[in-house]
Formats: C-alpha cells, structure tokens, sequence
C-alpha cells in the first residue's frame, strides 16, 4: 500500500481541486509521490479534456481590473463545474492570469481574449492545462471593457466562502463619481440592460408596446384609453430595464438618473456580470 497521509490527499486536492477518488488513485499509482500524483493526475485530465465538453460550468467568478489613471476597466467572468473549484488557488491563479492577459492584448471579447498570450502560450492553453489538472470544464464565458473619463469597479461576493460571483463596471464623467459606487451597487442588486431609453433597440420597443395593447384589449379595456394605457406600460416596461429610469436603491422614491443628475454628473456606460446568468 502506497505511504501518504490523509494530510498528503488535502494538500493535493488543494492543488489541484480534482475529487478525492481521483488524487486517492494518483496517490497509489505514484506510491505516495506527491509530484509524480500530481503529472499522473494533468495527464489522465487532459485526457478527459473532451468528455467534459458536454458538461455544464456554471459556477465561477468574476474578476476585474481598473487602470491606473482609472478610466479603463476590464471585467471577465471565468466558468467551472462546481463551488469546490471555485475557490481552489489553481483556478483563481487562472483567472488572476486570464485576466491580466485580457488587460494587456486590449481584448473586447472572448473570443479575442482567447487569443490573447499568457506565460508563452495562449489564454486558451492556459485554460486547456489548468482544466486538465482540476479536472472540470474550464470556460472563459464573457469579457467586458468600459472605457470613461472615471471607471469604478463594485464587486461582490454571493458567499462569503467563495470569490466575488457578481462584478460591475460603471463609467461617468468627473462628476459622476462621486456617486458612482452606489450606482455601481445598484446595477449589482437591479441588473439594468440598457443605460438610456435610447439604447433599447426598436425592435423590442416595438414588441413591448405590442404585447402591452393587446393584454390592455384582452381585459377589455375603452378602445379611446388604450394609447395612454400602453404608454404607461411601456414606461413601466422602461423602468424595469433602463438604468437611469429605474427606482434608485437607496432611494425608491428617485430615479438613479435623478441622483447622478443632481451629483452634476454623466454615467456614460456599465457593464455586469453575474456568474452564470
């Protein structure tokens, strides 16, 4: 029998986040050696690279990073299987990685953040590599870039255990910051889609404002007040999905256009992640 401790197998698993099965059998192939358990374990993952691909990641994190004079800011959401991996220093050396390299290629996306070089290899690699030896599906899922005179970062942790799973970027103008951590918490807490009424698309207008005359016909109501009821559902419609039109959190009895208004200032875009939706 191969000599290692129970003490052995955690401190693999932690190097790993691979199952305790799979770092007991790597043990006993490598009769104890923890170095040769851990290369048997990347080769056997690396192997099962492509019976993962079927597999869901939708646990994770989310990461981000804001330049030093503050008007460039880079939020990236990094995909696995499961909270234990989450959590394990070889996926979050992954993401810390990952997203440095985001930060240097100027990445927009994915795709291009895939790429992108990291450690002499390409973000894709790394990810490939990292997924062999943890053992689980590994999915770099978005990338997101916020460029503004003034960029603040929010992050937030849905359990204390684990990294941030929900990240928020928000750009304003100089005079927007001073508010802008609280619209940043907001948009955390609301996930707005659209920052003004002018960026939801025509199309989707257009089919609200459909949807909100016949349900107003179907219960029957005056053909003379439909346009103002529909009016009024369409900005209850704007209300739920634009963030400048939508009841503050702090304060419900104010719009969030109405505090950075009265801040003197401009939000000038956002962007937010949240692991897995």
């Amino acid at each position: 029998m191969a000599n290692y401790t129970a003490a052995d197998i955690k401190a693999l698993r932690e190097r790993t986040g691979a199952g305790m099965l799979d770092v007991k059998k790597a043990l006993d192939e490598a009769d104890g050696d923890a170095e040769k358990a851990l290369e048997i374990i990347r080769v056997k993952g690396l192997k099962g690279v492509a019976k993962r691909e079927g597999r869901a990641a939708s646990d994770g994190l989310v990461a981000a990073h804001v330049s030093e004079d503050g008007q460039t800011g880079v939020l990236v959401e990094l995909n696995c299987e499961t909270d234990f991996v989450t959590k394990n220093a070889s996926f979050i050396a992954l993401a810390d990685k990952v997203l440095a390299a985001v930060v240097a290629s100027g990445a927009e996306d994915a795709e291009a953040a895939l790429a992108a070089e990291v450690d002499g290899a390409t973000v894709a690699d790394a990810i490939t590599e990292t997924a062999a030896t943890i053992g689980e599906k590994l999915v770099l899922r978005r990338v997101a870039r916020v460029n503004a005179p003034v960029v603040t970062v929010y992050l937030h942790k849905v359990n204390k255990d684990l990294p941030p799973q929900v990240g928020v970027l928000v750009g304003t103008d100089a005079a927007g910051a001073s508010v802008a951590k609280d619209v940043a918490m907001h948009i955390a807490a609301f996930s707005p889609a659209y920052l003004t009424r002018d960026d939801v698309p025509a199309d989707t207008v257009e089919n609200e404002r459909r949807i909100a005359e016949e349900t107003s016909r179907n219960e029957g109501k005056p053909e003379a007040a439909l346009p103002k009821i529909v009016e009024g559902r369409l900005n209850g419609f704007f209300k739920e999905v634009v963030l400048l039109d939508q009841a503050f959190a702090k304060d419900p009895k104010t719009t969030v256009g109405k505090v950075v208004a009265g801040a003197g200032g401009t939000v000038t875009g956002f962007a937010r992640f949240r692991v897995g939706a």
